[in-house]
């Protein structure tokens, strides 16, 4: 995720990045300012549909499609947009989760009881780091200690990871409650935490697996190239020559809201604007290793 000021207006105008709307729909503006230079020099030397007052009418539909376009669009941006804020609301959910269990444990827990402190101090924030490439289907092994705990060396990185890392962390707080270590209220205390773990993923996976319907995506970048490529009917009979470069950005601005819209929709990949999960994952790593 890039991180800038908001107030530096300067900086923003004339700086370009990888993801940069401009830089990526270059080539397809030259060709639709070819596209429209060509329609114009057949308009204004052969064509001259301009004389018909009909055909400049039909052309004119322009000004309700723009409305309708626009407010497709809004829609549409609106939309990727609740699904990337969603998406930061859930990591910011695991941070606090992660510090709460944190916490409960240092209470819970001896202070000479070090082995169990530097499990939970290691597989806390081994959740985020798991649930991070689960999301971004890159599954890799953690270079945690094989010497102090061998189980967390053990995730199966073909199945379901959170999964394994959560049962983990089940597994050895029931083991404690067996060994008399932890009591029952003391194991319901922390109960919540360790669902909220499971809830955070199934959520981040719900909105992984359910990108935007195709028929409502396809719609509206066939409503874009429709609208912009008769765009130069419609204006060549007032504009003359300058329709060339008004189409060219109305193009421009158009495609940039479905580029934008399709990079924020799935706020878990690795594109510029997606959420900083490795970031956060150190967060959370920092924070339960200065708690327990």
């Amino acid at each position: 995720m890039r991180i800038y000021n908001p107030k530096k207006w300067f900086d923003i105008l004339f700086q370009f990045h990888k993801s940069d709307t401009l830089r990526r729909l270059s080539l397809l503006i030259i060709i639709i300012a070819a596209y429209t230079w060509l329609i114009t020099y057949l308009e204004l030397n052969y064509l001259n549909l301009g004389e018909h007052p009909t055909v400049k009418n039909i052309f004119n539909m322009h000004n309700l499609l723009g409305f309708a376009l626009s407010l497709l669009l809004v829609f549409r941006t609106n939309t990727a947009y609740d699904r990337w804020w969603e998406g930061r609301k859930l990591w910011g959910s695991l941070v606090n989760t992660s510090r709460n269990l944190a916490i409960k444990l240092h209470a819970l827990l001896p202070v000479e009881d070090e082995e169990n402190r530097n499990f939970f101090r290691n597989a806390i924030p081994m959740y985020a780091s798991v649930l991070k490439d689960h999301l971004q289907s890159e599954y890799t092994r953690y270079g945690l200690d094989e010497a102090e705990h061998p189980e967390l060396k053990q995730i199966d990185n073909t199945k379901h990871a959170p999964n394994q890392v959560a049962a983990l962390m089940n597994s050895r707080l029931m083991g404690l409650h067996r060994q008399g270590a932890i009591s029952g209220e003391q194991l319901l205390y922390i109960n919540d935490n360790l669902n909220a773990f499971t809830d955070i993923c199934g959520a981040c996976e719900r909105i992984k697996n359910t990108p935007i319907p195709y028929s409502y995506s396809a719609f509206i970048k066939k409503f874009i190239f429709i609208y912009v490529m008769t765009l130069p009917f419609g204006f060549v009979f007032t504009l003359g020559y300058l329709v060339v470069p008004v189409v060219a950005i109305v193009f421009y601005v158009l495609a940039s809201l479905e580029l934008i819209a399709e990079e924020i929709e799935d706020p878990f990949g690795n594109d510029m604007n997606d959420l900083p999960m490795d970031r956060l994952a150190m967060n959370i790593r920092k924070h339960v290793s200065e708690i327990i």
